[in-house]
């Protein structure tokens, strides 16, 4: 069996974004998970309870906060365990996650100004999968991510 990989739903077409949208990628590599059964969607905001559309939230220090002002970090940590149990249950070995979002965000974030000013960062659910042990990419990283589940995949077959 081929080791599953969690994608961010926004990724895949799915309207989870904040304001309703989505980020669709089309890439070869989706395109080959697709077609092998090997993706597991799953947007963390969403499943921590958020709405869509629902305003968007950026990370301030440990907290992460609406643009006006509420506080989301409880569904932030939960939607970021609840990634973490799926990719458990589903042998996830990586995930490709939506940049710089507050949840998703891997190696940048904003910086919780609403300015569009990047940070270096982790979103809450990359930094949980990360500490659990699950290797991230972003959308702006799927030839690295390509390469990583092809030198993975080669190791399995050993």
């Amino acid at each position: 069996m081929q080791a599953k990989v969690l994608v961010s739903a926004c990724l895949l077409g799915e309207l989870v974004r904040y304001d309703g949208g989505h980020n669709l990628q089309q890439h070869p590599l989706l395109a080959q998970l697709r077609e092998q059964q090997r993706l597991v969607p799953f947007c963390p905001e969403c499943a921590g309870g958020l709405q869509t559309p629902r305003p968007p939230a950026e990370q301030q220090g440990e907290r992460v906060l609406t643009i006006n002002g509420d506080d989301v970090t409880a569904a932030f940590q939960s939607g970021a365990e609840l990634a973490l149990q799926t990719a458990k249950a589903q042998s996830v070995v990586m995930a490709i996650l939506k940049a710089r979002s507050p949840s998703c965000g891997v190696a940048q974030i904003y910086d919780g100004s609403f300015s569009k000013t990047l940070i270096d960062g982790e979103g809450v659910t990359a930094a949980r999968l990360q500490a659990a042990g699950i290797v991230t990419f972003s959308e702006l990283q799927l030839l690295q991510a390509s390469q990583w589940l092809a030198v993975y995949d080669a190791s399995c077959e050993l």
